[in-house]
């Protein structure tokens, strides 16, 4: 499978030249205005960045294995987790879309607790008329802090995109966490989310996982197997073990899919001894064969 695309390959492919900021080992930040000039097609790949996009004109995304589309304007978040393409289908297109590393949030809060970025969560909303000037009104703030010679304009842009993650979230609140104070069982999550996160993607720097259970989880957290699957049960209402298994689909989907691995490779990278345990795993939950499933 082709490994993400880092920021310096993103300003290659968009712009030919590569800024001085990224051989710096900073947090980085950028924004950019819709429409683009004509130029390559875009890639259906995973970015090694975050991206918030506020877009006006008629678009489809591809995030892993499902396909978004919206006819007037959306607010949309990209995460480095799941490989993603925009389709442009409207003659006119504008907006804007900001992006970002995780160094230029470290220490700054932890992004992966935002259902927006999360790789299950809402990444798109559409927006009306109004919300979507609301939004234009904020990336121009962006923009402007950007040009700025403010020595703490990176912390004025960091609360800005916080306000679209915000805007979003209330937008459309979420199910799973609405209502809940913030206590340990919260904190519990997020941690595991993490932690599952963390082994993904699978590519040739990384090639296979080596947490699956709930057990193995909890060992990694220092938390008592029992606790952990109440802590994720209390938060987002799935067992642990279901989370780690909706995890590992999506996985398999998107390698099936994007990647040139035989389903062999893919079932000992995401952790199956045989492939005929990949096999029934696979069936069992999106009810039909990979080899069936790579196919359509």
């Amino acid at each position: 499978m082709s490994s993400a695309e880092s920021l310096e390959e993103f300003y290659k492919r968009k712009f030919d030249w590569i800024p001085e900021s990224l051989s710096k080992d900073i947090g980085h930040v950028n924004i950019f205005r819709l429409p683009h000039p004509e130029g390559k097609p875009v890639p259906y790949r995973r970015r090694d960045f975050f991206k918030v996009t506020l877009c006006k004109g008629g678009s489809r995304i591809h995030y892993a294995d499902q396909v978004f589309q919206f006819d007037k304007q959306a607010l949309v978040f990209s995460n480095p987790f799941i490989p993603y393409k925009w389709e442009h289908i409207s003659s006119e297109v504008s907006g804007f879309y900001v992006v970002f590393n995780a160094r230029f949030f470290n220490q700054f809060g932890n992004l992966t607790q935002y259902e927006v970025f999360q790789p299950n969560g809402s990444h798109v909303y559409e927006l009306s008329n109004e919300d979507f000037e609301q939004l234009s009104a904020v990336f121009e703030k962006i923009d402007q802090e950007l040009q700025s010679d403010y020595i703490h304009k990176y912390d004025v842009i960091r609360n800005f995109i916080y306000e679209l993650i915000h805007f979003a979230m209330k937008t459309r609140p979420s199910t799973r966490i609405e209502d809940l104070p913030i206590n340990a069982s919260q904190r519990i999550h997020w941690l595991f989310l993490e932690l599952l996160e963390r082994q993904f993607p699978i590519d040739e720097n990384h090639t296979n996982i080596n947490l699956r259970t709930p057990s193995d989880f909890s060992e990694q957290l220092n938390v008592h197997v029992n606790h952990l699957n109440r802590a994720v049960k209390e938060v987002c209402g799935k067992t642990t073990s279901q989370a780690i298994a909706e995890r590992i689909l999506q996985e398999s989907k998107i390698m099936l899919k994007q990647s040139k691995w035989n389903i062999s490779e893919i079932a000992y990278a995401l952790g199956f001894g045989e492939v005929t345990h990949f096999n029934y795993f696979f069936k069992k939950h999106a009810a039909t064969t990979p080899s069936k499933f790579r196919t359509v």
